[in-house]
């Protein structure tokens, strides 16, 4: 095994983790700018409001998101158990 396999297999967990995360990081993103627009032209300043919705768009969008997740985590895995087993790492 030499850089370029160790820099590709890095790379493609990097990739991995951001594919995983995005959806949900995008979502929270979304969810947080709603409430705060909501905020804003209603003026209601409370601070658990922004913390019950975000926490169930968070869950539902983990519900929806987790076989994308884990079919991308399982591919990596098996990548790299397969490069263990014919001896490349």
């Amino acid at each position: 095994m030499n850089q370029t396999d160790t820099y590709a297999i890095l790379s493609d967990a990097i990739v991995v983790v951001l594919l995983g995360s995005g959806p949900i990081l995008a979502l929270a993103l979304g969810v947080g700018l709603a409430i705060a627009f909501f905020q804003a032209l209603t003026q209601i300043q409370e601070m658990t409001l922004t913390f019950v919705p975000k926490i169930a768009a968070i869950f539902l969008g983990l519900l929806a998101a987790l076989p994308f997740m884990y079919a991308t985590l399982k591919g990596l895995s098996d990548k790299v158990f397969d490069l263990i087993v014919s001896g490349g790492l």
